[in-house]
């Protein structure tokens, strides 16, 4: 079942690895949904960071998933494939895919589809799913937060750590967060922070110890890796919890294994992309029953830094990689952006 689509769309990629400007536009075959899945005509999409790894030459696609950018969107549902009984071409949704994103139609599988409440708009419906989806999994499901804990995130003002902010306080946490420079501070505290510590004018780890009165965090959330990673478990309490979830800082890491074994720490994390379908749908059907109600009625936001068109997805990569930007950057989608 199906609704007349174009059997052509304009989509953002690139043919090799490289800097912001290898990013282009070309014309590409619409996909059709296989079963499971919906073809989505695309409003906006997100830019995250693991595009620009991926695009840099460092983060492939996973084995079956569409080689153009873009692991979130919003849109409305175009066509749909065998078995989808839960969606009607017609109906707004945001969605986390596999890649696809940078284009005017995007693959995404039913199960990972969220509905768009009346009151978001569609511009901030597709800067949620990436962050909304990698915050919860790594801080509430393997980092087992609890009402009452503190949590300390790194990069308060990127879209994770703003993600992490609001739901670390809408879920009663106590949220520590790094930044660079007073004034991403002052906007980590603007969006919710309990304390927003500049990583160039302080030593971290001591703060948190004063912020704490020497007890420590409860979960670290660590975008880092690298040497952070044995300054990170300094600031953790015993049976404290360190979830990586990025490797920006290098990809190894050295610590005291006693440490760890005299304290009771937990070293875990995740990426998600690569994860089943099957997964993904289960992650999805969980933030729908305990976060969604949270968006429907206004209380979680996406914090929004700009808006670009798809063909400057050059310029949003470049105002990502330069980390000047507060919360979440999207691209609009031609005239699919007015579905908002």
């Amino acid at each position: 079942m199906a609704t007349t689509v174009s059997e052509t769309m304009t989509a953002v990629g690139f043919d090799a690895p490289g800097g912001p400007e290898v990013l282009r536009p070309e014309t590409v075959p619409v996909p059709q949904p296989g079963p499971g899945q919906v073809l989505l005509r695309v409003a906006y999409a997100g830019v995250n960071r693991p595009d620009v790894i991926q695009r840099q030459g460092f983060y492939p696609p996973p084995p079956g998933a569409s080689p153009l950018p873009g692991l979130e969107v919003s849109g409305q549902v175009a066509a749909i494939g065998e078995g989808v009984v839960t969606l009607l071409p017609g109906q707004k949704v945001c969605a986390l895919v596999a890649g696809g994103g940078y284009a005017e139609y995007c693959l995404a599988e039913a199960g990972q589809c969220l509905p768009v409440p009346e009151a978001l708009s569609m511009a901030e419906a597709a800067a949620i799913p990436e962050t909304l989806f990698t915050v919860w999994h790594n801080v509430f499901e393997r980092g087992w937060a609890r009402e009452g804990e503190t949590l300390l995130v790194h990069g308060g003002t990127s879209g994770i750590g703003s993600m992490a902010i609001m739901l670390g306080k809408l879920f009663d946490l106590t949220v520590i967060v790094t930044c660079g420079g007073a004034d991403k501070c002052a906007a980590a505290l603007a969006i919710g922070a309990d304390h927003a510590i500049d990583y160039k004018e302080s030593d971290f780890v001591a703060e948190v110890a004063r912020i704490t009165d020497g007890a420590g965090v409860h979960i670290v959330l660590d975008m880092v890796a690298g040497d952070y990673v044995a300054r990170n478990l300094k600031c953790l309490r015993d049976d404290g919890r360190h979830v990586t979830i990025a490797v920006q800082g290098g990809v190894r890491a050295e610590i005291n294994m006693a440490e760890v074994m005299r304290r009771r720490l937990t070293l875990t994390g995740s990426t998600l992309r690569p994860r089943s379908n099957e997964f993904k749908a289960l992650l999805a059907s969980e933030i729908m029953e305990l976060v969604w109600p949270l968006v429907a009625d206004g209380a979680l936001r996406p914090v929004m830094d700009r808006v670009f068109p798809l063909t400057d997805a050059a310029a949003a990569h470049a105002r990502m990689e330069s980390g000047g930007h507060i919360g979440k950057i999207v691209l609009a989608v031609g005239a699919a952006a007015d579905i908002g």
